[in-house]
């Protein structure tokens, strides 16, 4: 059977913590920066974690 390959474009925007949560970007922050107010950009600057019901899918594509 070949090896399982990565997911290249999921590589770039996921990353794992040291307790072996993922972490992730915020949508929204990269166009259209002037309708939104000063607390919503930073809101969206701060990283997030991959909800429960999606760890599953994210590990397949990172081949965890």
């Amino acid at each position: 059977m070949p090896k399982m390959k990565t997911i290249s474009g999921a590589k770039k925007r996921f990353a794992l913590t040291g307790t072996g949560k993922i972490k992730r970007k915020h949508a929204y922050k990269s166009h259209i920066l002037t309708k939104k107010t000063k607390k919503r950009k930073l809101n969206l600057t701060h990283m997030g974690l991959v909800d429960r019901v999606d760890v599953a899918n994210v590990k397949k594509m990172l081949c965890l």
